[in-house]
């Protein structure tokens, strides 16, 4: 379907977030079991329950307006989730498997930061001020989480991927 005018799109982007959320539902917590680090494993636990708390912010924008989502698959998200579940299907449990799930969780985060980044900027220029700020809320969200697992990284886990590859 064409996109014709900013609110078109601004439904459309939407849309592509709430399927990219769903996915991301599903595939946390099997990166939740593949994390040897606890650290990694609660982090991963924790935004699993954030990510359904900002499915439920889209729904509340949803329900508080005349928007209505269109069925669709994010495509991304899809590719983003396919390229984790590569990483824990190749690399054995360790040290580098925690470092390559922080690497793919960082891709998705990202993705989602400029998902959210760019709806902040429609629904502000569309005048969706309750939408705009359940958006602002979860691109907060998002970025707390890429911080965190910055910190985890840089703090612990690719240190000890390196150690491990030094060990061999």
């Amino acid at each position: 379907m064409t996109r014709k005018t900013l609110q078109e799109l601004f439904i459309h982007e939407l849309s592509d977030i709430y399927s990219a959320e769903k996915q991301l539902t599903k595939a946390l917590p099997k990166m939740a079991r593949s994390a040897s680090d606890p650290k990694l494993a609660e982090a991963f636990s924790a935004h699993l329950e954030e990510t359904r708390g900002q499915v439920e912010r889209i729904d509340q924008i949803v329900e508080g307006s005349d928007l209505r989502l269109k069925r669709m698959k994010c495509a991304a998200m899809e590719g983003l989730v396919e390229e984790g579940k590569e990483v824990m299907d190749e690399i054995e449990p360790g040290p580098v498997l925690d470092a390559a799930l922080i690497a793919a969780a960082q891709k998705v985060e990202h993705y989602e930061i400029a998902s959210y980044g760019t709806l902040c900027t429609f629904a502000k220029q569309l005048g969706e001020t309750k939408a705009l700020a359940l958006l602002k809320e979860t691109l907060a969200e998002e970025k707390a989480t890429d911080e965190k697992l910055s910190m985890l990284a840089l703090k612990q886990v690719n240190a000890e991927a390196a150690a491990a590859g030094k060990a061999k």
